[in-house]
């Protein structure tokens, strides 16, 4: 067997599960997952005694022996963790997926549990006197968060290309619409318009408060099996067709100012590899899901992945292609601006739903879904398709 065809369509994303989003929710970061992954086991039909991969975020707060100890898994023969926050999900499931592949296990479960919403969780909150780490080249400039780092690209990316801020503004208004018809958006019940964007708090300039990420709590988990198992469970597999993670050699966690190009980022080394494995192109794939915890990443993904061309992405944005019944249907559920933010395995859970046919805004015929994580840390991509 080659290399192309070593993962190629050999395991299924059979099972998703989440909790309510909100909050300050009641339940702990613990409660909340095994909430999820129970769901997520019951929406595939497979006993938890039955799972022996799992797959996480370094950042995740809970180890594994206490989900598998409350859950009642069985005897565990793969166990990963993940790093770099929102360019993690789609490494934790590529991983497992690859031990399934191997033989090494038979089901596994990835998970993201977050309360974020409770301000004492936020990781960026404050930061340190003293600075020993890669930030030392970037904090003592006034770039203290994430958001400073991709408002200060997205300048130079205006001033590059000539884009604006109404162009930007599709990213969050176009994910805003597809979060009305999602009954489980945080966003639902908020309708916002091209003025209300214009019109909000300024958080980093260019960046206002609808281009950030909601501050929320609640669990999401993904189950997977082999490919020839999961004809065995209840609802229509999600072939994972291809998978690659990716990071730039001059890259640090959040930023990639010390490389040739800012903007050829590390979802352009994610793409090479991914795109090399897979039968399908980007003019193929019917919806696409684009981490989104600021709405540039969007822009910059979508030239990275070969969507559109260098300098083309805000325009693309405007023209209503990434809307509903446009060239690219992108973040359905209405993404981390407007569904939920729990690292983008949102994203995951709705481009499942798509392959299913069964999001509120289902796309017709859906195939195939793509979805990456964060394009300013080194991250990964997936390509889901039907079976």
């Amino acid at each position: 067997m080659s290399d192309r065809a070593a993962l190629k369509d050999r395991t299924a994303i059979v099972g998703i599960g989440q909790t309510e989003f909100g909050k300050n929710l009641e339940h702990t970061e613990l409660q909340l997952a095994c909430m999820a992954i129970r769901n997520a086991l019951d929406d595939a039909g497979i006993d938890a005694s039955d799972v022996d991969a799992l797959g996480c975020f370094t950042q995740e707060t809970t180890p594994e022996f206490e989900i598998a100890r409350n859950l009642g898994f069985g005897e565990l023969h793969f166990f990963s963790q993940v790093a770099h926050g929102g360019g993690a999900v789609c490494g934790a499931i590529g991983q497992v997926a690859m031990a399934i592949a191997l033989g090494i296990a038979k089901v596994g479960v990835v998970w993201r549990s977050r309360k974020r919403g409770d301000p004492s969780k936020r990781q960026w909150a404050g930061v340190q006197p003293r600075i020993g780490d890669h930030w030392k080249w970037s904090r003592p400039h006034g770039l203290s968060r994430p958001v400073d780092e991709v408002a200060m690209l997205m300048r130079r990316y205006m001033h590059d290309h000539g884009a604006t801020r109404e162009q930007l503004a599709a990213v969050a208004l176009t994910q805003r619409a597809y979060a009305r018809r999602n009954p489980d958006a945080l966003m639902r019940d908020r309708e916002m318009g091209i003025e209300d964007y214009l019109g909000a708090r300024m958080i980093s300039d260019p960046l206002c408060l609808f281009d950030n990420c909601l501050e929320s709590d609640g669990a999401i988990a993904i189950v997977l099996t082999a490919t020839d198992r999961a004809a065995d469970c209840r609802h229509r597999p999600a072939l994972i067709h291809a998978f690659s993670q990716g990071m730039t050699r001059e890259h640090q966690l959040m930023t990639d100012y010390h490389g040739a190009d800012p903007f050829v980022s590390s979802s352009a080394a994610t793409a090479r590899n991914l795109w090399r494995q897979s039968d399908l192109a980007p003019p193929d794939i019917d919806v696409a899901q684009i981490y989104d915890a600021f709405s540039p990443l969007v822009l910059f993904s979508l030239e990275n992945y070969g969507f559109c061309g260098r300098g083309e992405a805000a325009a693309m944005a405007a023209s209503g292609a990434l809307g509903a019944g446009g060239q690219l249907p992108v973040n359905t559920s209405g993404g981390s601006l407007s569904e939920v933010y729990l690292h983008g395995a949102n994203l995951v859970t709705e481009g499942v739903r798509q392959i299913r046919g069964a999001s509120p805004n289902q796309v017709s015929d859906a195939r195939n879904c793509f979805i990456s994580t964060c394009d300013s840390t080194p991250n990964g991509a997936l390509i889901l398709r039907r079976q």
